[in-house]
């Protein structure tokens, strides 16, 4: 960048879109000008074109390397879990969910950088008893999410995201006391639609961030024996018609909600969460519920993704493994 005097021209630069260009113009100088405010007017101009330039230059790099910020947590929870499963027994069994789960979030470039994308793993595992307790059911299931989400920037801390999730599951219900069909399978695939909304507030400058999700199943596919028959039958015999069901709103109302807030301290990111997983299904004559109220603490981290498709490895100085 060069700005000098060169009789009665002085050379500038402008910006043009994220651009810059250096042009000439004609300007007189009063013959009064002394050569402080010469040099002085060179340094003014100077000063502001590289600002400007650095400006324009940081902009563009923060804007290609935004979807490389990724939001990551991992939680642990304990909470209250009541199952039901017409294939098994009549009643319903109720105790203790324990749950593991790991999240990441980050943008995308689609659509000019706002939409975000959302990795969700969950794993849980129930012990529970029926009402009279003389027999005990283990219960596990694991689910993963993954999906992206338009983002509706509200103000400048509030923001509302509506996208889509592919939602998969699988597991199973064990019955202590029963012998010929001691077990039930779980294994179910769903498009779920799914809202969100993140507020980032301050209580007397200490900074937190809230957010609720709900994910509700609109159409997918399940597996489901018929009522009495065995899995002997199905994976043996080879009776398997009807097995694998289309699903819906209609017979499988279900829905799953978050609510979460994020905190620091000193050097590390907290967040409590409160989830609420509402699994229902009606299925060849099976009728089948898993509700599920889990309290659920742990840390976040704000990482920064270095792609390498090359796969040239890193500096050994830098190296930890």
């Amino acid at each position: 960048m060069k700005v000098e005097n060169e009789g009665n021209r002085i050379i500038s630069c402008h910006k043009t879109g994220s651009h810059f260009q250096l042009s000439t113009f004609n300007f007189q100088l009063n013959k009064g000008l002394s050569m402080r405010k010469k040099i002085l007017l060179k340094i003014g101009l100077t000063g502001y074109c590289l600002l400007a330039f650095y400006h324009g230059l940081y902009a563009q790099v923060d804007s290609l390397q935004a979807n490389r910020y990724v939001t990551r947590a991992t939680m642990y929870g304990i909470g209250y879990t009541n199952i039901f499963d017409t294939y098994l027994s009549p009643q319903e069994y109720k105790g203790i969910d324990f749950r593991i789960s790991r999240e990441t979030m980050r943008m995308t470039k689609l659509l000019n950088g706002k939409v975000s994308v959302q990795n969700f793993f969950q794993a849980n595992i129930g012990y529970t008893h029926n009402r009279v307790d003389n027999n005990n059911t283990f219960a596990g299931l694991v689910n993963w999410n993954y999906g992206l989400h338009y983002q509706f920037r509200i103000t400048e801390n509030f923001k509302l995201l509506a996208g889509a999730l592919a939602d998969i599951n699988g597991g199973f219900v064990y019955n202590l006391r029963n012998t010929n069909n001691p077990a039930s399978a779980r294994a179910f695939l769903n498009l779920d639609a799914s809202g969100m909304a993140i507020w980032h507030a301050k209580i007397k400058n200490y900074p937190l961030t809230f957010r609720y999700q709900v994910n509700v199943p609109v159409i997918g596919v399940m597996f489901s024996p018929h009522y009495g028959q065995s899995y002997y039958e199905i994976f043996t015999l080879g009776n398997s018609n009807g097995v694998v069901q289309f699903t819906s709103l209609h017979n499988q109302p279900s829905m799953r909600q978050m609510l979460s807030i994020d905190f620091p301290i000193r050097y590390a990111k907290m967040r409590f969460s409160y989830v609420a997983d509402l699994q229902q299904s009606d299925v060849n004559d099976i009728r089948t519920h898993t509700y599920s109220h889990v309290f659920m603490v742990g840390f976040v981290k704000d990482l920064y993704l270095i792609r390498n498709k090359s796969g040239t490895p890193l500096p050994p100085a830098i190296r930890a493994y």
